[in-house]
């Protein structure tokens, strides 16, 4: 399959829109994530909250486009499609690599005088605690394999080896962005809140390494474990939902 940069395509899509928000979710997915992973989150948000979530290329209707080149790209196009849009206060939420892309959006975003009011995320160690991941250099049937023992495949296509072809390239591409990402050097700190979840059985996170997202922000910071895998938090996310529903409600409005 050819894959080529679309010109001029959307990198965010609304999943419930507001005719005049009080309030803007934007969500970041996981590797081999697209933005219908959050398409039953609506009913569980606050009235007057806007929905968006990221499309990565590569991925659903963007699948004939090469993978992002780096976190920074992506986090670039998202920072300048929000910009784009009415202020209003506005959350970042992220999973796993989604986690450091909704980062590096904050901080561009903040940058550019349009400060994120609070980041949530999941599945993921701090920005800087990931370099030295080996999984993207497996080869691919045991790459598949642990994809599939991690929860990222739906068993339902697990055994579908043309499936796995097509699919495999793009998500050996966004893993190896997780796991090769550094950080900006010397960032300028968040200044918005910062909560993070994890599952204590995930073999990609443990809590040694989720703490220092504390140092990425002068706002306040938590941190939340409880059992599960890696996509556990995803899986069951009503604790995760209210989280970022409080983030929403406590944040004043902006003029």
């Amino acid at each position: 399959m050819n894959r080529v940069r679309a010109q001029g395509r959307n990198w965010v899509r609304v999943i419930s829109g507001e005719e005049r928000p009080t309030a803007r979710l934007v969500c970041f997915p996981y590797s081999g994530g697209t933005a219908a992973a959050y398409r039953d989150w609506p009913s569980a948000l606050p009235t007057g909250v806007e929905l968006l979530a990221v499309q990565y290329p590569g991925q659903a209707d963007r699948i004939r486009e090469s993978p992002a080149g780096s976190i920074a790209e992506i986090a670039s196009c998202v920072a300048a499609e929000l910009s784009r849009r009415d202020p209003v206060r506005c959350v970042l939420y992220g999973h796993s690599l989604g986690a450091l892309a909704a980062y590096e959006t904050a901080g561009l975003l903040q940058a550019a005088g349009l400060p994120a009011h609070g980041l949530v995320v999941s599945g993921s160690l701090a920005p800087g605690q990931a370099l030295g991941g080996r999984i993207h250099l497996a080869g691919d049937a045991e790459l598949w394999s642990t994809l599939r023992d991690f929860g990222g495949i739906d068993p339902s296509i697990a055994d579908d080896l043309e499936l796995r072809d097509l699919l495999l390239p793009t998500l050996r591409a966004y893993i190896a962005l997780t796991e090769t990402y550094r950080p900006p050097t010397r960032p300028e700190p968040l200044r918005c809140p910062v909560h993070c979840h994890y599952n204590t059985e995930d073999p990609l996170v443990d809590a040694a390494r989720v703490e220092p997202w504390a140092a990425v922000t002068t706002g306040r910071t938590s941190v939340r474990g409880r059992p599960g895998g890696h996509f556990g938090v995803l899986q069951e996310p009503a604790e995760l939902i209210a989280d970022i529903t409080g983030v929403l409600q406590e944040v004043p409005t902006l003029p």
